[in-house]
């Protein structure tokens, strides 16, 4: 195997996830995209605020792909606040072995009662 290059951060994190088996690869990519998001929304000037893009449920969905759909829909949100919870959801499934259909609903939820705060922080001008 190739000596990995970069910061030890990187490094170690390249290790760990070498050591992952493939569902637990995407898991942690999943979530890494995830965090990678959460400061990309930038708020608008006082236009108002803005609705989500709504996308359709799948019958059958992994939790990942929720949490890719749920943030695609969401956009608008800023994760941080978000990051514990989705990660306890994550790891119930992961770790616990919580059904996968229970953690997407309280996934929906969680995002559904941010986007309340959202509005109530960004009301509707007009």
């Amino acid at each position: 195997m190739s000596r990995i290059q970069g910061p030890e951060p990187e490094r170690r994190l390249v290790r760990l996830f070498r050591a992952l088996a493939p569902a637990e690869r995407e898991t942690l990519l999943a979530f890494a995209e995830f965090l990678a998001q959460r400061g990309a929304a930038t708020p608008e000037p006082h236009r108002g605020p803005r609705e989500p893009i709504p996308v359709q449920r799948p019958t059958t969905e992994s939790v990942v792909a929720a949490i890719k759909r749920l943030s695609k829909t969401y956009e608008m949100l800023d994760r941080g606040p978000m990051l514990n919870e989705t990660s306890a959801l994550m790891s119930a499934h992961v770790l616990q072995g919580r059904p996968a259909n229970e953690v997407i609903d309280d996934l929906e939820a969680l995002f559904v009662r941010h986007y309340r705060d959202y509005r109530a922080k960004h009301p509707s001008e007009g």
